[in-house]
């Protein structure tokens, strides 16, 4: 399906609370030929999440029904909730000759990457550090206490990870991470 001339291919991924789904919408925002991968999930909605632009939200039978039939390019449990990225969604993206953004986390990129003809550009973002995350965490007013502390918990093991990847950006300032991202296209466009 895919191919060397395909359409860009970027993975940003981060600990929770770092940045990533924002800047995946900033750059779906200024550069029309990317698409969000659209994950599918077994957690419960947000209130301001919408079915099909946010998530697939789907029960726990139809996720595992869907590993069985082998549908994800890749897919993993994170907090107790399941998440995939569906090959058919990522190739009707290609067939129509989209860039693609993939927000997901290091377990997600690990299987992603075992696609080789994937063209892949892997960005890992990181906060400034953990105090600056829970600040995050906190302010951003999504989760329980119990939820915060526990990706606060996963931060440690999320940050091994940062070799995995081509390019690793400290978010201390999210228009400075924007430009570096846009450089890191921009490069890749080009070439």
């Amino acid at each position: 399906m895919t191919s060397s001339n395909a359409g860009i291919m970027i993975i940003l991924s981060s600990p929770s609370g770092a940045g990533k789904t924002t800047l995946t919408k900033k750059i779906q925002q200024k550069y029309q030929s990317f698409k969000i991968s659209v994950s599918h999930t077994t957690r419960t909605p947000r209130s301001n999440e919408v079915e099909g632009i946010d998530y697939f939200f789907v029960n726990h039978t139809e996720f595992k029904e869907k590993i069985s039939n082998n549908e994800f390019f890749e897919h993993a449990k994170i907090f107790d909730n399941c998440y995939g990225t569906s090959k058919k969604s990522v190739n009707y993206l290609l067939e129509k000759n989209h860039d693609i953004l993939f927000d997901i986390d290091w377990q997600g990129t690990q299987q992603l990457s075992k696609f080789k003809e994937l063209n892949l550009i892997k960005i890992f973002l990181v906060p400034p550090n953990k105090k600056e995350l829970e600040k995050r965490l906190v302010q951003r007013n999504q989760d329980k206490p119990e939820v915060i502390t526990q990706r606060l918990r996963a931060y440690d093991d999320d940050i091994f990870h940062w070799s995995d990847y081509d390019h690793v950006i400290i978010n201390d300032n999210l228009d400075h991470c924007f430009l570096q991202i846009e450089k890191i296209i921009i490069d890749a466009k080009n070439n």
